[in-house]
């Protein structure tokens, strides 16, 4: 019985002297070595709590990346201030017609449509120089921007003017808000990407560009 006993502790006490020498897992590492818990950080980040915040973000990143179409492009109905300097009768405002041109003296009829405001100037200015100014300089800038329509389940349907920075929750809110029968959490824009019209299921919270067709539907249920 004695030598039982003696045997128990024994082997008691080497696995005592075993858990001792063992490393914990998440233990510093030496010098130079990263520990496991260090290493996950450094290459995934600080874990973040999946809030409903964070997984709404994952999901309208991915939709909102199919909207990236470059710098904005005139169209039918944009207002425009052009200056050329030294030529008062030339500078004026002009509006951007429904076949896509502005009409300025000397030269007639200008192709805008699908142009930025720098690339119109350009296209008057060498207009201009042939053979009617000899050194043009001309600077366009946007007066009003055209509007947008926002159509479907809205209180007001119908056409609104364009205000920089808007959302399309900003535009159904100019429309009425939605009605009862509205579907609330995307709607369907039509934009010309890059002068082809396109249409995009999006959030609520997206950015509104002059021109866009906004359309609400009916919810199911």
């Amino acid at each position: 019985m004695r030598r039982r006993r003696l045997s128990i502790l024994l082997g008691a006490a080497l696995a005592l002297s075993a858990c001792a020498r063992q490393v914990p897992r998440y233990a510093a590492a030496p010098q130079g070595v990263l520990a496991r818990s260090e290493l996950d950080v450094r290459m995934y980040g600080a874990p973040q709590p999946a809030s409903y915040a964070v997984r709404r973000v994952t999901q309208v990143v991915p939709v909102a990346a199919t909207f990236e179409d470059g710098p904005y492009t005139l169209d039918s109905g944009d207002k425009l201030r052009i200056v050329v300097f030294g030529q008062d009768t030339l500078s004026n405002n002009y509006t951007v017609d429904a076949q896509g041109t502005v009409s300025l003296p000397l030269v007639g009829a200008v192709e805008a449509r699908g142009l930025t405001t720098s690339q119109l100037g350009s296209a008057i200015a060498v207009r201009l120089r042939s053979g009617y100014v000899r050194d043009p300089s001309v600077a366009v800038e946007i007066e009003t921007y055209r509007p947008f329509f926002v159509l479907g389940e809205v209180t007001f349907p119908g056409q609104y003017p364009y205000v920089p920075n808007m959302t399309v929750e900003n535009a159904i809110a100019i429309a009425g808000g939605f009605t009862p029968r509205a579907s609330k959490d995307k709607v369907t824009i039509t934009r010309k990407v890059p002068g082809a019209p396109s249409r995009f299921v999006l959030p609520l919270r997206y950015p509104l560009r002059p021109g866009d067709t906004i359309e609400v539907s009916e919810r199911w249920f």
